[in-house]
């Protein structure tokens, strides 16, 4: 997920500006995208679609309690987060 969230705010649109002000910031984040890139086989797999919303769906469930909340874009989601001990 994080790959594909890197991906889209890099590549597919301004966002990174918004989100990291400071460009010195930016090297890193280039790298760590690439890296991720160079080391993960399955955002190149045909279903990788299907099993990064299955992903993102379990997290969603995990972290507010349903599965079926999704956060259009251009919305935040809630600050809290579960925490357990």
């Amino acid at each position: 997920m994080l790959s594909d969230w890197l991906y889209q705010v890099m590549f597919q649109s301004d966002d990174l500006q918004g989100i990291v002000h400071d460009r010195a910031v930016w090297s890193p984040i280039y790298t760590i995208s690439g890296t991720l890139d160079k080391t993960l086989s399955e955002i190149f797999m045909p279903d990788y679609g299907p099993r990064l919303e299955a992903a993102k769906e379990g997290l969603r469930a995990d972290v507010y309690g349903g599965a079926d909340e999704s956060t259009a874009p251009g919305q935040t989601r809630p600050t809290h987060h579960k925490r357990t001990r």
